[in-house]
């Protein structure tokens, strides 16, 4: 077990190479009472916790964008679709039906948006919001009194 955690914690100063300078400097001032591998971990859960959120923020926002365009693409096809049918005699009557069943389309089309961009906030702010629980839970333990 100890070999893992040493392990990994190489790995993950290797993708975060400021973690290895932190440990270094508190190490170098050997401060007493001050657990570094634990600030260390501390530290790197942040950000990890910054990197998951924004990979999520990064997804949402692709599928949001990749559905809007998609809708776009959709309200083009079906309008000049309808332009080609306007030119027969119930043109007008067509017009309406058409323009009503367009203004509702986009309606719903906005509501789906919205809807997925709250999604994508709430999911990224769920992972920050967890992990300032856990950094509180840990701020309780270490003021323990020993």
């Amino acid at each position: 077990m100890g070999t893992d955690d040493k392990q990994s914690g190489a790995a993950d100063i290797g993708a975060m190479p400021w973690l290895g300078d932190l440990k270094k400097m508190a190490e170098k001032f050997s401060l007493p009472g001050i657990d570094v591998a634990a600030l260390i971990e501390w530290q790197r859960k942040d950000m990890e916790a910054l990197a998951e959120a924004n990979r999520q923020a990064y997804e949402g926002i692709q599928a949001l964008v990749g559905r809007r365009n998609e809708i776009l693409q959709e309200t083009l096809a079906q309008w000049q679709a309808a332009m080609k049918d306007f030119a027969g005699g119930e043109a007008m009557t067509k017009q309406a039906e058409t323009a009503k069943q367009q203004v509702e389309k986009a309606v719903a089309n906005f509501r789906e948006l919205s809807q997925m961009e709250a999604q994508t906030r709430n999911n990224a702010w769920k992972v920050m919001q967890d992990r300032m629980q856990e950094n509180l839970a840990n701020l309780q333990k270490l003021l323990q009194p020993k």
